[in-house]
């Protein structure tokens, strides 16, 4: 059953959703002829294991149990690798990381961040895109990278009044 809406906020069968962007990230690497060494591979996993965003060092934690090391390159290393390579995504507002829904296709994702139970949805905004680069078009702007990122409420915390 495909979800109404973004992945973050729709009731949708979340271990296939993990399972399906694993594979097309998987392919993206060998397709592209990308290394996805352990710690990389076990990086993302960690990543999809919930739609939300985690800091670095919440990934750091999560590989030492796993016996990756408690070294904070570690953790920097392979998202730093999933991020150049569109594995994954930097969500600047909250300085942490979500895996990338989209792996491989061409997109400018919009994240929709919820205030109250931190959920995350990865959105399509490439007309939110559009606007930005004619609004600085008009002033002789040239946008070089965009993030493009909306705090609010999902409609879960809507729902609950929070």
């Amino acid at each position: 059953m495909e979800p109404d809406g973004p992945l973050g906020f729709a009731d949708h069968d979340h271990a296939a959703c993990r399972a399906g962007a694993l594979a097309r990230a998987e392919a993206v690497a060998e397709a592209q002829g990308l290394r996805l060494t352990p710690v990389r591979r076990r990086t993302l996993e960690i990543l999809l294991e919930a739609h939300q965003a985690l800091g670095a060092y919440d990934v750091l934690e999560r590989l030492a149990e796993d016996g990756f090391g408690r070294q904070p390159p570690v953790a920097y290393r392979a998202l730093d690798f999933l991020v150049e390579h569109g594995l994954a995504h930097r969500i600047r507002r909250l300085n942490a990381f979500a895996a990338c829904m989209h792996p491989g296709e061409a997109h400018v994702p919009a994240f929709l961040i919820c205030a109250s139970c931190h959920a995350l949805a990865e959105a399509p905004g490439a007309a939110v895109a559009r606007a930005l680069r004619a609004a600085a078009d008009e002033l002789g702007f040239e946008i070089e990278r965009m993030n493009i990122e909306a705090v609010g409420l999902c409609p879960a915390c809507r729902e609950a009044g929070a």
